[in-house]
């Protein structure tokens, strides 16, 4: 009989522990880009009443990437010393703090405020993969797509409804940037719970074997993640307007990215449960890229009838690359302890290389006054993307004899 009461107090096979740690990691998801994908629909409204110049207000979005790639190979030392859960409790606190300094309408607090709210994502961007491996290492490819579809999900609600909530309802654009502090509210409350396995034996992040920054496996791992993620955050950032270049009306380019986003969600939830199946994702990546390809190349031909058919195909490649970069986290490492450092390291070369391509493209459009070369070369850069993710998607593990 005591054996089964200590059964039940445990988290492994406490069906209602189980359920708040599912939930938990939704929302805590949930928060990892809406706090910035809702900037961009209202960043001129933002830069007109507060006074910025274009450059600073380009900050609000730039800011956030790059405390993701200075923070993401710090965060498992964090966790380390204080555990997954109440580290990953922390963050979100931390952006809690961060969304109530951006309402307050000063400079300072404004640009405070981004700060806070990019790390606290950088170190759940982190996290959570280690977590799901953990807590769930016979399911992790339902729930890395689950967390993912939540992630974009409310991505794609934040930027779809920031001007409605500002401009349509009239309550400016402190409102629609706080409003999100409801996420992270619900977030919180579904983590307390989890503090209290905080200090278990295997809960904590603690380095063993070499470093991966020594494992080529890693390195290509990481610039697959980099490469994925300056493609998305080039086409969130340009693809409106190399649409209306081409004769696109502004609000029909604006739902065309809203489509581009909508789509991306069922490959988001699909490909980590159909790459957790096969020892080998090389498959997948063919097909992903080929899908990006594709949109490219639509969108060089101008043939704007045609424009959704585009904008979905690079849709495709959206959700199914970066919840593929996030499942090579888990499928390359051998536990919770790499996985999380697979993480760190794959996400700071990520976001820092993403900081770079949106102003790289602009400049490059800048230079030769149009969208055609900075697409062939974007076309063109699908070519390493698609050999760091047949190396990344090979049967292997980032340390020892990484071989299956």
């Amino acid at each position: 009989m005591i054996a089964k009461e200590k059964l039940s107090d445990s988290r492994v096979t406490s069906r209602v522990s189980i359920i708040v740690l599912i939930l938990g990691i939704v929302f805590a998801a949930a928060n990892l880009r809406a706090p910035i994908t809702g900037v961009g629909p209202i960043i001129d409204t933002i830069r007109q009443d507060m006074g910025l110049s274009s450059t600073l207000a380009g900050m609000l979005t730039t800011i956030p990437l790059l405390a993701f790639a200075i923070i993401s190979p710090i965060a498992p030392k964090i966790a380390s010393r204080f555990g997954l859960e109440t580290t990953i409790f922390g963050a979100m606190f931390l952006l809690t703090a961060g969304i109530l300094l951006r309402y307050v309408t000063y400079i300072h607090t404004l640009f405070l405020g981004t700060a806070l709210i990019g790390i606290a994502i950088a170190v759940c961007n982190v996290l959570l993969p280690g977590l799901v491996k953990q807590a769930f290492p016979e399911k992790v490819g339902l729930m890395t797509g689950t967390y993912s579809l939540s992630m974009n999900l409310w991505a794609a609600i934040a930027s779809g409804v920031s001007i409605p909530i500002s401009q349509g309802l009239g309550l400016g654009w402190q409102n629609a940037l706080v409003c999100w502090i409801f996420l992270s509210i619900i977030a919180i409350l579904f983590w307390i719970p989890q503090i209290r396995f905080s200090n278990r034996p295997g809960n904590s992040i603690k380095r063993s074997g070499p470093s991966l920054w020594h494992s080529s496996l890693a390195w290509k791992v990481a610039l697959f993640m980099g490469l994925q993620s300056t493609v998305f955050y080039t086409v969130i950032t340009w693809l409106p307007s190399i649409l209306h270049s081409q004769g696109i009306s502004h609000s029909a380019a604006g739902w065309l990215l809203s489509l581009t986003q909508f789509v991306s969600l069922p490959a988001t939830f699909i490909v980590p449960i159909l790459a957790a199946r096969f020892s080998s994702q090389r498959g997948l990546v063919m097909i992903i890229v080929l899908c990006l390809i594709f949109g490219y190349i639509g969108l060089l031909s101008g043939i704007t009838w045609l424009a959704p058919l585009f904008v979905m195909l690079i849709g495709i490649f959206l959700g199914a690359a970066f919840s593929l970069a996030t499942m090579f986290f888990v499928l390359r490492t051998h536990n919770a302890q790499q996985a999380a450092e697979l993480s760190g390291m794959a996400q700071s070369i990520g976001y820092l290389l993403a900081a770079i391509g949106p102003a790289l493209f602009g400049f490059i459009h800048d230079i030769t006054h149009s969208w055609t070369i900075p697409l062939v070369i974007l076309c063109a850069g699908a070519v390493p993307l698609f050999i760091m993710g047949m190396e990344a998607g090979s049967a292997k593990y980032v340390t020892g004899d990484e071989t299956k």
